[in-house]
């Protein structure tokens, strides 16, 4: 028995045979072409047909996954028509000729490098997009099918990773579970597993050989682990737990619908944290009372250029249509530090955690702020939306920041374009110097949420991106749990809530005492809703 392991991005107990994933290798040959005409034509034709292929797919995903998975494709025929893309493809054709099949490899591995290489994990995952692209494009030009499962049996599923048009088309009833070399919690293998409900661990290296295969596996969407040929006793063990889990999805749902109060009737809210449209279908799945904290930003850090006022007003109300009415709090662009997207031209730094990030750009630039809270008035028709700025340290940036949102209120008042007069507007107490002055802070806004990412990193003054000193981000540290508590006192004596929406939020050591201290609202990852208000029920 060999056990291998990895990251648990999904969770659950798959049990089968391994199958490694078949595909086209995504390479070409040098080959010089006298015909340079005939050969662009030849490439156009391929895009026009990934471009229907990729409508195909966008379809069959709507009805498997929901539209705004499917949305995903809509980004890839967007690539298909990027101006720098097409260019680099044509220039290798026109001035080097060469044959299209090698341009659009040499092309994708070059655009895809340019996205590995940035520092954020999301934007690194979109190389993944880039490959995924061309590779439909090289399949076409090379007559190749694409990759598949052989066997027709159900199989735990395993390669380098997958794409997101493979991990979209696979056969549910026919993958048990998937395992990776590579990817992140990030990656498009992540999102559709938990999507669909599949087990599956990334990250598990050239450990993970495809002469492995077809031996019999089982793999622990939440420890992490992979084993191959598992020993009778642990298959036993395994099967118990799958059934144990079983069991105890089974259990939670009779907290569906059901308020959030413990056995002394003390209520607190429990809402979802999503960075896209499509996490909201998973929010309502989980039971979610409402949108604690929506990372607009990813809207800007996968695409090439600043997403407009429409493509964030669609985004906005779909979100509040799906939440049918329960709140829906937008975070405010949180670009910088370790979210880079490179159109917005941000100056080197030697810190940028405490550098040019947040609420100081939209301060900065005001046109790209007034883009984003335009589009979120105007969807404010549409349910109950709340605005929040992230990385509040002052009234006065608070102030500004106000001035502005009635500087937009206003403009849309003159064009008589209707939204909700109403909308609350809250902070994140993310620093000592935030949680210091929330006396003073709470007597500007309509609510706080607090980010314990960001004020356990600034007040231990540890890096939390630096995995060499993670010992020393204790998120349990008195200090954080001091901050904390005075934020909430504050807040309370002011009139107004507080919430965490932080990671320490789903930590289940700390609930009671967020309880005690009389935290109004818990914002978690949609899958631990259910079982942190059972938690909260049994407690006195």
């Amino acid at each position: 028995m060999a056990i291998l392991q990895g990251k648990g991005v999904s969770g659950g107990i798959a049990i089968g045979r391994l199958e490694f994933f078949v595909r086209s290798h995504f390479a070409a040959e040098r080959r010089a072409v006298e015909d340079t005409e005939g050969e662009l034509a030849r490439f156009e034709r391929a895009r026009k047909t990934a471009e229907e292929q990729l409508d195909q797919l966008s379809a069959m995903t709507v009805g498997r996954l929901g539209k705004e998975n499917a949305e995903l494709f809509d980004v890839h025929k967007m690539m298909l028509k990027d101006e720098d893309f097409l260019e680099a493809i044509t220039g290798i054709i026109k001035d080097e000729k060469l044959c299209a099949e090698y341009a659009v490899v040499e092309t994708g591995k070059q655009f895809a490098n340019d996205f590995a290489e940035m520092d954020d994990d999301y934007m690194k995952e979109r190389a993944a997009d880039v490959l995924d692209v061309a590779g439909r494009v090289l399949s076409i030009l090379s007559g190749a099918q694409g990759g598949a499962a052989q066997s027709g049996e159900p199989v735990i599923l395993a390669a380098d990773d997958f794409s997101p048009s493979e991990t979209a088309q696979f056969d549910r009833t026919l993958v048990l579970g998937l395992a990776t070399q590579r990817g992140s919690g990030n990656s498009h293998t992540a999102i559709f597993a938990r999507t669909m409900g599949i087990p599956a661990v990334i990250g598990l290296g050239a450990a993970l050989a495809p002469g492995m295969a077809p031996a019999m596996a089982a793999l622990d969407g939440d420890t992490g682990q992979l084993y191959i040929d598992p020993a009778p006793t642990l298959l036993t063990e395994l099967k118990a737990k799958q059934a144990k889990l079983q069991v105890e999805i089974q259990a939670l749902e009779r907290f569906r619908g059901k308020p959030t109060k413990t056995k002394s009737g003390k209520t607190i809210k429990l809402f979802a944290n999503i960075g896209t449209v499509a996490d909201a279908d998973a929010a309502v799945l989980g039971d979610a009372e409402g949108i604690g904290l929506f990372r607009s930003e990813f809207l800007y850090l996968e695409r090439g250029d600043y997403p407009g006022e429409q493509v964030q007003y669609e985004a906005y109300r779909r979100t509040l249509e799906k939440m049918k009415g329960k709140q829906v709090i937008i975070r405010t662009l949180d670009i910088g530090a370790d979210k880079q997207a490179a159109y917005f031209k941000l100056p080197p730094e030697e810190n940028p955690a405490l550098g040019f990030r947040a609420i100081r750009i939209c301060l900065a630039r005001p046109e790209i702020f007034k883009t984003q809270l335009r589009a979120i008035y105007r969807a404010s028709l549409y349910g109950s939306a709340a605005i929040m700025f992230p990385m509040i340290n002052s009234v006065e940036d608070i102030r500004r920041a106000k001035t502005i949102v009635e500087e937009v209120r206003r403009d849309l008042a003159a064009e008589q374009i209707a939204f909700d007069q109403g909308v609350p507007i809250g902070i994140m107490i993310e620093t000592p110097a935030a949680a210091i002055i929330s006396d003073l802070l709470a007597r500007e806004v309509d609510f706080f949420s607090i980010g314990t990412n960001d004020l356990t990193q600034y007040t231990l003054a540890v890096d939390r991106q630096n995995e060499a000193i993670g010992e020393f981000c204790d998120t349990r540290h008195e200090a954080i749990l001091r901050l904390i508590r005075t934020t909430v006192e504050n807040a309370h004596k002011a009139g107004i809530q507080a919430g965490i929406c932080g990671s320490l939020a789903a930590d289940p050591a700390l609930t009671q005492t967020f309880v005690d201290i009389g935290v109004d609202e818990l914002s978690v990852v949609p899958s631990a809703i259910l079982r942190l208000r059972q938690s909260i029920a049994e407690m006195d």
